[in-house]
C-alpha cells in the first residue's frame, strides 16, 4: 500500500491546514466530540465510588489520634540509674481500652469457652447427639464446615440424662471442700491467626520472579522455607504445641494454630510472695463477684492474645458481613502503649504532668507502693478497682500502677536499633525449642507492688510470655479505620 496515499484518504482540514491522521486518530477525535462523562466503555478517569462503614466507637475504648513523640527516657537520672535514650517515633491512630481488662470481662471469655465445650458435647453422639447444637448444612441442605449453633440455648434447667452428663462434664467436685467447680484443665481455647507480615514478605512469594526485582540478581527456583506454629490434641486429650519448618505450598502455610488454656493462675498470689498469707486472694480474687471490677491478673501473654482473638471473633459474629472490615483487637505495641500513657507528652515520665506521684494535697495519682512496707497509703493493699484514680489527658485510667500490662513487643537488649521510627514494633514468635530468654515480652506501667520509680511510663520492663503474675494484666487496642469521631481527650502541649 502507498502510505502517502493512505494518509491523504484520512486527512482532516483544520483552519486551512490539512492534517493526516491514521484511522485510530479519527476515532479519538470523534470520541473527544462526544460526552466526557465516564461509562463502561470509556471516558475520563473519575475514580471508583463505593460506601465505607462508619466505624462506631468501640465499647469502653478511647480514640488515640496519630502523633509523634520521643519514646523512652529523655533525661538522665543517676539516682535511679536511668540513662537518657529517647527515640523520636510516630504512631498511627488506634482505639484503646479506657481501663485494664477486668475480672468480669475475662470471666465472659472463660464462660464462653465453657459453653462452647458443652455445646460441642451436646452435639456429640456420646452425649445424646443433639444435632441442633451444631450446624453442618446450609439452608439448602448443602454441607458446610461444621460450626456451633449459639442460638440454641443450653438446657441448664430440665436437662435430660444425656444433656446433664454433657453439662456436668466440665465441672469437678473439689476433693477437699466438696464444692462443685469448673475444671480449669478443660478450658482450652483453639484459634488460628494468619501471619500477614510473613505472607507479605517478598522472600516468601511462590513466584520466584516476584521475590527479587533487581534483574542483575539470579532468581532461585527453590521454594522458600517457612516456619509456622501448630497445635493439636492427641487421642488421649493432651495438647501438643510445636513449630514446624517446611517448603512453602500456599497461603495456608501462614495460618498458625494455637491451643491455650484460658483459666488464670489464681495461685500466683501465693507463688509470687514467699511467706505471705495471700490465700484469700487465691480463693476469691477471680471467683468472687466483689472483685469483678478489679483488673484480671494471673494471665500470661499467651492468654492475653487468646482473649484478644476471642474478642475480635465475638464482635465480628454480631456484625455479619460487615465484620470483615473490623480491625482485630490486639495487645498494644510498646510504642503505642507509651504514647498513650504519656498522652503524647515527651517531657514528663508519668501519665501526669508533675514529677511526683501525688498532688499538693497528698492525693495519689496511681495505685503503687508509696513507701517500704506501706502499700495502703494510696488507699489499697493490692490492686484497686479500675478507674479509681484520675485519667490522663487521653482519658485512659491506670496507665501507671495497679497492674503492669502486656504489650505485643518482644524484648531484646538492642530493641531501639532494630525498630523503625514509624509504628515501631519488634515481633518474635518464639518456637517451643527456642532458648527461654527468647520468650521475653515487654510489660509496661508498673504495678501495685512497685515503688514510684518503677511506675514511670518511659521505662521498659519484661516478663516471660508464659508467666502468670499477680501484678500483670493487660488491655486491648484496635487500629482505627474509617472516619468516625472518637472520644479522645487530648490536651495541647
Amino acid at each position: 500500500m502507498n502510505i502517502s496515499n493512505h494518509r491523504k484518504q484520512n486527512a482532516i482540514p483544520l483552519k486551512g491546514l490539512t492534517v493526516a491522521l491514521p484511522a485510530a486518530g479519527i476515532a479519538m477525535v470523534m470520541a473527544s466530540c462526544m460526552s466526557l462523562r465516564g461509562s463502561s466503555s470509556g471516558g475520563e478517569v473519575t475514580g471508583v465510588g463505593g460506601s465505607s462503614m462508619a466505624e462506631p466507637t468501640p465499647y469502653g475504648m478511647v480514640l488515640i489520634d496519630r502523633g509523634a513523640y520521643a519514646m523512652g527516657p529523655s533525661k538522665n537520672d543517676s539516682a535511679a540509674g536511668i540513662r537518657a535514650d529517647a527515640k523520636p517515633v510516630s504512631v498511627d491512630a488506634f482505639w484503646m481500652d479506657e481501663t485494664e481488662i477486668t475480672n468480669s470481662k475475662y470471666k465472659q471469655f472463660v464462660f464462653w469457652v465453657r459453653d462452647s465445650i458443652i455445646r460441642e458435647r451436646l452435639a456429640d453422639p456420646a452425649y445424646g447427639g443433639n444435632e441442633a447444637f451444631k450446624i453442618e448444612e446450609d439452608k439448602e441442605g448443602n454441607p458446610v464446615k461444621p460450626y456451633l449453633n449459639w442460638n440454641k440455648a443450653i438446657p441448664w434447667r430440665n436437662a435430660n440424662e444425656d444433656e446433664q452428663r454433657a453439662i456436668e462434664s466440665v465441672y469437678r467436685t473439689n476433693p477437699i471442700t466438696g464444692r462443685r467447680e469448673l475444671d480449669p484443665t478443660q478450658l482450652n481455647y483453639v484459634y488460628e491467626i494468619y501471619n500477614h507480615t510473613a505472607a507479605a514478605r517478598r522472600k516468601n512469594r511462590l513466584d520466584p520472579t516476584r521475590r527479587e526485582y533487581n534483574t542483575d540478581i539470579p532468581v532461585s527456583d527453590e521454594l522458600p522455607v517457612i516456619s509456622k506454629d501448630t497445635a493439636y490434641f492427641t487421642d488421649d486429650g493432651e495438647i501438643v504445641r510445636e513449630t514446624i519448618s517446611r517448603p512453602l505450598t500456599g497461603d495456608y502455610d501462614f495460618l498458625n494454630t494455637y491451643i491455650v488454656n484460658v483459666y488464670p493462675d489464681t495461685t500466683a498470689w501465693i507463688n509470687d510472695f514467699d511467706n505471705a498469707y495471700n490465700e484469700p486472694y487465691t480463693r476469691m480474687y477471680f471467683s468472687h463477684a466483689g472483685y469483678n471490677d478489679y483488673p484480671v491478673v494471673g494471665v500470661s501473654w499467651e492468654q492475653a492474645n487468646a482473649f484478644s482473638n476471642w474478642r475480635t471473633e465475638y464482635l465480628r459474629r454480631s456484625l455479619g458481613r460487615e465484620g470483615v472490615f473490623i480491625e482485630p483487637y490486639r495487645l498494644p505495641t510498646e510504642a503505642e502503649w507509651e504514647y498513650a500513657a504519656r498522652a503524647g507528652n515527651s517531657e514528663t515520665p508519668y501519665p501526669w504532668e508533675e514529677i511526683l506521684p501525688m498532688d499538693e494535697r497528698g492525693c495519689f495519682y496511681a495505685n503503687f507502693k508509696p513507701m517500704e512496707g506501706d502499700y495502703v497509703r494510696d488507699g489499697h493493699v493490692i490492686t484497686s478497682p479500675v478507674g479509681t484514680f484520675k485519667a490522663n489527658d487521653f482519658g485512659l485510667f491506670d496507665m501507671a500502677g495497679n497492674v503492669s500490662e502486656w504489650t505485643s513487643t518482644a524484648y531484646t537488649e538492642s530493641l531501639n536499633r532494630l525498630t523503625s521510627d514509624i509504628n515501631p514494633e519488634y515481633r518474635y514468635d518464639a518456637a517451643k525449642e527456642d532458648p527461654y530468654k527468647m520468650k521475653r515480652k515487654i510489660v509496661r506501667g508498673g504495678s501495685w507492688k512497685d515503688v514510684a520509680q518503677n511506675i514511670r511510663s518511659d521505662l521498659r520492663m519484661w516478663e516471660y510470655q508464659n508467666e502468670q503474675r499477680s501484678y500483670i494484666g493487660f488491655r486491648n487496642v484496635r487500629s482505627q479505620i474509617g472516619f468516625a469521631k472518637g472520644t479522645q481527650k487530648k490536651k495541647n502541649k
